[in-house]
């Protein structure tokens, strides 16, 4: 099938970048902290060369961007497509090593620090694990992974497990996964669903894992027409599932929702009278075409009633915001504040229309906003702890991408968190425009 009008996501700066360069000594702005002593990575779809029509965002070959930042500068900066075998091939190179891909390989959505290791992930497919100057190693696989894992696995804060999950178009359609510090699989265990969906994210909690099974639906025949292989069903219900992570398929208890979409929880915690909290950027629906609908994100508070068997939803703001972030620390146990992105107001606009961040304090249900300035669109912002202030929970800066529509070049943007309103501490301007991506994460030197 070929399209008539133009895609969106290979326009602007959703297009891609050409090629792949290296850059010192970055002129900044203001002062890069003496604290902050390691790499920011954010990694997103780059095809390489013209993808095929239909050509959706959510596939395009993955290039990851980095910052090293040290010394109070701007070190360097570097950006390199993950040798998966397309690219390989494409550039001449050798396959590197590792299992071969269950789904689609684009590894284009997250980036991590793990167990000392490098890890860029995406649904469905094994991590590839990564050099420090991200020069691509091989697949990361340290056990028996049936179907790769999810681009949003969780570290937790205490025991520096990887917990996880895959889903599949072929029953038990779930996995759940816990790999140990070093990185060996230690849990795998196989969960039904009634039908093959796109499971994008989760949550944990202390004691246990939290999965959306929402109704977007596996159906092969739409990739003909918008190449990503899922459909939206509004007649299929919603739940969430509640899984003790020691547990084994036949402990999870599912509690219905409304009819939803949820990409990625902010975080969950159990809370002291017994019930589980989990805050959540919630979508009514899903597009058809490569992106949601930003006019209809709301901001709720879920609240898992497990002795009555119900969810209560809580609508705390409804600004169209996502791509939400904590301090980490406190992953899975109760937060004060979290950290997301505004995105488009109407339903014509993509998702990085918006020159906004936000701060919200759930103690006392306020918003703090930064405005970038017009034609100044953020990225995910991450937040990153300051040890000389480590006691507060918003002790700490946060680090993002912003591109400038005027100079069409990317700047990394670090924000005190404790004056984020403020101006920035420091801004670093890229040597050119980074494309509009997914997900990053700050690596620290050790």
């Amino acid at each position: 099938m070929t399209t008539t009008e133009p895609n969106p996501y290979l326009a602007g700066n959703y297009a891609p970048v050409p090629d792949e360069i290296t850059a010192t000594e970055l002129p900044t702005a203001g002062r890069v902290p003496d604290a902050l002593s390691g790499r920011y990575f954010r990694t997103g779809p780059n095809p390489h060369g013209t993808p095929a029509d239909p050509y959706h965002w959510f596939i395009g070959d993955g290039m990851i961007h980095g910052v090293q930042l040290r010394d109070g500068q701007a070190q360097w900066y570097r950006n390199r497509w993950v040798r998966t075998d397309p690219i390989a091939d494409a550039l001449g190179e050798p396959r590197r090593p590792g299992p071969a891909q269950p789904m689609y390989d684009a590894s284009n959505t997250n980036v991590l620090g793990f167990g000392g290791r490098i890890l860029s992930l995406t649904e469905g497919a094994y991590p590839y694990e990564l050099s420090p100057e991200l020069d691509t190693i091989g697949r990361f696989d340290r056990g028996v992974l049936p179907h790769g894992m999810t681009a949003h696995p969780k570290i937790d804060p205490r025991t520096r497990e990887l917990v996880g999950f895959s889903y599949w178009w072929e029953e038990p359609y779930l996995y759940f996964h816990v790999l140990d510090a070093n990185g060996a699989v230690t849990r795998s265990v196989p969960i039904d669903l009634p039908r093959p969906i796109s499971m994008h994210d989760f949550a944990i909690t202390e004691h246990y894992a939290l999965f959306f099974d929402q109704p977007y639906v596996f159906d092969l025949e739409i990739a003909a027409t918008q190449a990503f292989p899922f459909r939206w069903r509004a007649d299929l219900p919603a739940r969430v599932g509640v899984l003790p992570r020691d547990g084994e398929a036949s402990d999870i208890r599912w509690f219905e929702t409304e009819t939803c979409y949820c990409f990625h929880p902010m975080n969950a915690y159990e809370a002291a009278d017994g019930t589980i909290v989990v805050d959540i950027p919630k979508m009514k629906d899903l597009a058809a075409g490569p992106a949601p609908l930003p006019d209809r994100l709301t901001l709720e508070r879920w609240t898992i009633d497990t002795a009555a068997g119900v969810v209560k939803a809580e609508t705390l703001d409804d600004t169209p915001q996502e791509f939400c972030r904590v301090n980490e620390s406190l992953l899975g146990t109760e937060h004060r504040y979290g950290y997301t992105i505004a995105t488009g107001l109407g339903a014509a606009d993509l998702p990085y229309a918006a020159t906004k961040v936000f701060k919200r304090d759930f103690a006392d249900g306020t918003r703090t906003d930064h405005e970038f300035g017009a034609g100044r669109h953020p990225g995910e912002f991450v937040f990153v702890s300051d040890p000389d202030r480590a006691g507060a929970e918003d002790g700490g800066w946060l680090m993002g991408l912003v591109h400038d529509d005027g100079t069409d070049r990317s700047e990394l943007v670090v924000l005190d968190a404790q004056d984020f309103a403020g101006e920035p501490v420091a801004t670093v301007t890229l040597p050119r425009r980074v494309p509009y991506g997914f997900h990053g994460n700050w690596i620290a030197d050790r």
